[in-house]
């Protein structure tokens, strides 16, 4: 065995299929495009929801609601999450770089604590908006709210 004598594997290697050289390669003539009209020119690009000039369904369904540009998108972190954090890294101050380093939000997100759960320990927990049970349930146990 040698360079010289090396080959492909039989059946790997297939011949492309050279369109538009003549009736007798089978393949002449409209060289697999078909007959007439857009998709047999060259350049052709079918715009995106077209329906063979039928209305597309984006313009069939009427437009309704709106965007509001004033709304705040809070990331929502409950009692039960701030509890296993504060036993696992045992913390008595849950802020936003406590909840970056265990990685439940990003530097740019507003924190937003809702009252699933419980908590056993005093906690300070500083955040950008608080449910009433999630206050409650902090009060409860001596701890403090503190809003950004």
């Amino acid at each position: 065995m040698d360079l010289s004598n090396l080959k492909p594997a039989k059946g790997s290697i297939k011949r492309s299929k050279r369109v538009g050289r003549g009736q007798g390669s089978g393949k002449g003539g409209t060289s697999t495009r078909g007959h007439k009209g857009a998709k047999q020119r060259s350049g052709y690009k079918k715009k995106i929801g077209f329906e063979g000039g039928q209305m597309p369904l984006q313009r069939r369904v009427p437009k309704y609601g709106f965007k509001n540009v004033n709304r705040k998108e809070y990331k929502a972190i409950n009692l039960v999450t701030l509890q296993n954090l504060a036993e696992k890294n045992n913390l008595e101050i849950i802020d936003q770089e406590a909840l970056i380093r265990a990685g439940l939000i990003s530097k740019n997100d507003l924190v937003k604590i809702l009252g699933k759960g419980t908590i056993e320990r005093k906690l300070e927990v500083h955040a950008h908006a608080f449910s009433k049970s999630a206050v409650e349930a902090i009060e409860a146990q001596k701890g403090t709210v503190v809003k950004l």
